[in-house]
């Protein structure tokens, strides 16, 4: 990308500035699916592809061709990171779920004071008329967008229904997406390495044996284990750096 030259009348700076957006229309789309790809199917692609829209408007405006920097790496790093911050902000609950939500909440509430004990899963189903796999899917659907998560049951109280509390920020979809990201990273960095130092990782991490065992196993000392294992470490750090991952966050 050329600088938007600041001796340009505002109609030619603001031509340049259109052109640039438009030229890099499709990179907010290539990112925004890329994206989309790591989270839960309630999630809309379009409100990603917003998102990227308005990172690429800011990385045109904050560029500085001086820095020596192509401009399409400026604006993924621009794009992606606007994307992510629509994530921490948007509420992912749509109308739909929590209409959902508030017709079982009414549904276990009349019931357990009906009942005078906490209904079971068939009760609820027909109170709200459907089947019981409907009604388990239901609550699969509003533990995934954070409505509802596992609970336990008050001591003090048995006889009624379970309270529900809002899930943790593990199941908001910016750390699922970035959790993927990261899995598909170490998988990437785990086959560039050799087989005996994938090996080593596999039987360290997965079996968790020890540097002994593992000795044993590949008929080596435990100290050729343990040099095997720090250079396998180091090139997937590298590797994971590569992919602009620092490697506190996989190790």
């Amino acid at each position: 990308m050329s600088a938007i030259s600041v001796s340009a009348s505002p109609q030619d700076r603001m031509a340049r500035r259109d052109q640039i957006i438009l030229e890099h229309l499709p990179l907010v789309k290539v990112i925004a699916l890329r994206v989309h790809e790591n989270l839960p199917v309630h999630v809309d692609l379009d409100d990603l592809v917003h998102a990227g829209v308005l990172g690429l408007f800011d990385a045109v405006d904050k560029f500085d061709p001086s820095k020596q920097v192509q401009f399409s790496s400026y604006a993924k790093h621009r794009i992606k990171g606007a994307i992510l911050d629509s994530l921490r902000q948007l509420d992912w609950a749509s109308r739909d779920l929590r209409r959902r939500h508030k017709q079982v909440e009414a549904a276990t509430r009349d019931l357990a004071s009906e009942l005078h004990r906490a209904p079971t899963e068939a009760e609820i189903a027909e109170r709200l008329g459907v089947e019981v796999d409907r009604w388990r899917q239901m609550a699969r659907d509003l533990r995934n967008v954070g409505l509802i998560s596992a609970s336990t049951r008050s001591t003090d109280h048995p006889d009624l229904p379970a309270p529900d509390f809002p899930s943790g920020p593990d199941t908001q979809p910016d750390s699922m997406c970035a959790r993927e990201e990261l899995r598909q990273a170490l998988g990437q960095a785990m086959k560039a390495l050799p087989e005996r130092y994938q090996k080593v990782v596999v039987l360290y991490y997965t079996n968790e044996l020890t540097m002994k065992e593992i000795g044993g196993m590949l008929g080596i000392n435990e100290s050729r284990v343990s040099q095997i294992h720090k250079a396998a470490l180091e090139k997937m750090a590298a590797a994971l750096q590569q992919a602009g991952i620092h490697s506190a966050q996989a190790f």
